[in-house]
């Protein structure tokens, strides 16, 4: 098969295994990884090799920024302790502990190529993390703890490799000069993404009335802070996140209604077809990996690859519930009071660590590994870091992947669902008794009083429907011809719907409503704007035509 072939080929298998991923229950990267690993070993199918390169530059950009568009600054913010421990400090007490598991267990593992194997496998990935908690109605805290973990580790992960790799590669390793160069990289990756943010930012509120520009640069973004921050060469994958954080955050106010849901299903697609290609290429590895390995050497290695797995998961539960346990007596020292026990349950904190799967990232750095050292000797132990690092992936994402759900109704965690609706129809509630009050008292003067009363009835109707309440409103159609009528009844219902996308900025500005909530009710006001503004551009062009018609 030729490339394009293989695209089609894929994005078919994708697209066919989708469609039942909901009716087995089975998250679809792990159907898709073992889907992977069947057509891998078919003789007449393609046998396709990941490319790290196209990993870091094609795929990881977009995922990364997706991710980190849809989370909320403030609640990443609040939980910017529990998200740097883990993703910084845990990655490298994995990679130490995994390296001196390693190296003490697997014959030949030399400190540089154990240390090289740690920092492979210590990162939990984004891209498998989110997709297997998504729609299990987690505890938010304990959502956001893991997205953001998963958003920030992989920079900590890959700095990590590169520096057991200069070591593999030269022999020689400064810890101090690691450790400084670990700062400027993760700084200046920050810095490179709030400097595209920004510029992003303010070319988007330049930018008005064009959907199609403003959703083309918006897929552009990712990769302008990725190759920015890789050309000054600092973290990209940082400067992705950041950006995205940024701009998502102020998409409430650059973004027009057109954009918005334009974009929407564009990058929706996007990410389901990214997301998905990536797990099956995933399982499509394994026969290439074990293809110059004997077969006694391999179930060996697979072996050692469950050991390793065993560890990685051992360290990231005892790792969590220390850090949760700290966290609970450094609280109550300081506040007196058992206010922070839900943010601690430890029902929650089992969750969180067990949501520890290995991904794309893994597979990707090992894949990266070189041929040859400095000196051009061959690369010690190259194919069974590779092996070591899919056992991992295998292990964590099918075991771990699997026993979520399952560990969710062990535990009886009540999911979180009922608690969205009840916020989603307190701020619809909200937003209809404000827009009310705003119609009684702060609405134009020269709009026609029957139109107002006739829009005030509306959102009466709405109110009373939300409040559980009784309105004697009875709906009235009324049949006008009148096209101006007309015209300047939908002119007020935007600016309306105007006043509602000002109080959405500002309750997310308070922190008031969770960030599914707002996005579900700026959702709406999308269609509803788009509706409104159709029936503008028929009643425009139909007063239009009856103009010219009787014009002389």
């Amino acid at each position: 098969m030729n490339n394009f072939e293989i695209v089609i080929f894929l994005m078919t298998i994708l697209i066919v295994l989708s469609a039942f991923t909901d009716k087995i229950k089975i998250p679809y990267p792990i159907v898709l990884v073992i889907i992977g690993l069947i057509i891998g070993f078919v003789p007449f199918l393609p046998n396709l090799r990941l490319d790290p390169n196209i990993v870091f530059l094609i795929f990881l950009p977009p995922l990364l920024y997706d991710a980190a568009f849809k989370t909320s600054w403030l609640d990443f913010k609040k939980s910017i302790r529990p998200i740097s421990t883990l993703a910084i400090t845990l990655v490298f007490f994995t990679t130490v502990i995994v390296a001196v598991a390693a190296h003490y267990l697997i014959p030949g593992f030399s400190w540089p190529i154990s240390f090289v194997l740690g920092a492979i496998v210590s990162p939990p990935d984004a891209v498998a993390a989110t997709s297997i908690i998504k729609g299990l109605g987690l505890n938010k805290k304990v959502i956001t703890i893991i997205e953001g973990e998963s958003l920030v580790n992989d920079a900590s992960a890959l700095i990590a490799y590169r520096y057991a790799l200069a070591a593999t590669l030269s022999g020689s390793f400064i810890l101090w000069k690691a450790g400084l160069q670990f700062i400027l990289v993760c700084a200046g990756g920050v810095v490179a993404g709030l400097v595209v943010g920004y510029l992003l930012v303010f070319a988007h509120k330049k930018i008005k009335d064009n959907a199609i520009v403003e959703t083309s640069l918006s897929l552009l973004t990712p990769y302008l802070a990725y190759l920015l921050a890789e050309q000054l060469h600092v973290s990209g994958i940082l400067a992705v996140v950041t950006s995205g954080i940024l701009i998502g955050w102020h998409s409430r106010e650059i973004f027009s209604f057109q954009t918005r849901l334009q974009t929407t299903v564009i990058w929706d697609t996007l990410i389901f077809l990214l997301n998905g290609i990536v797990f099956i290429l995933i399982g499509l590895q394994l026969p290439e990996i074990v293809t110059n390995l004997k077969s006694s050497t391999l179930f060996q290695l697979i072996g050692y690859g469950l050991i390793i797995s065993i560890v990685t998961i051992v360290i990231r539960i005892v790792w969590v519930f220390a850090g949760a346990y700290h966290q609970r007596i450094f609280n109550r020292k300081k506040t007196g009071d058992d206010e922070n026990d839900e943010a601690v349950n430890w029902k929650n904190v089992l969750i969180v660590a067990w949501t520890g799967t290995r991904g794309v990232v893994s597979l990707a750095t090992a894949l990266a590994l070189p041929l040859t050292l400095n000196n051009g000797a061959e690369f010690p132990k190259r194919h069974s870091i590779l092996l070591l690092a899919f056992t991992v992936i295998l292990v964590t994402l099918v075991i771990q992947g699997l026993t979520l759900p399952l560990l969710i109704k062990l535990l009886k965690i009540k999911s979180e669902k009922p608690l969205l609706q009840k916020e989603e129809n307190e701020l619809n509630l909200l937003l209809a008794e404000s827009s009310l009050h705003f119609i009684n008292n702060d609405f134009k003067d020269d709009v026609d009083e029957n139109m107002l009363e006739r829009i005030k009835k509306q959102y009466e109707f709405n109110y009373n429907i939300l409040a559980n309440k009784k309105g004697d409103y009875r709906q009235r159609k009324e049949s006008d011809s009148q096209l101006n009528s007309m015209n300047q009844f939908l002119k007020a219902q935007m600016e309306i719907v105007k006043f509602q996308r000002e109080l959405l900025i500002k309750f997310q500005n308070e922190d008031r409503f969770s960030e599914e909530a707002l996005a579900k009710a700026e959702r709406e006001l999308d269609i509803e704007e788009l509706r409104l503004n159709s029936m503008m551009q028929k009643t425009e062009t139909s007063v239009s035509v009856v103009n010219n018609t009787t014009s002389p």
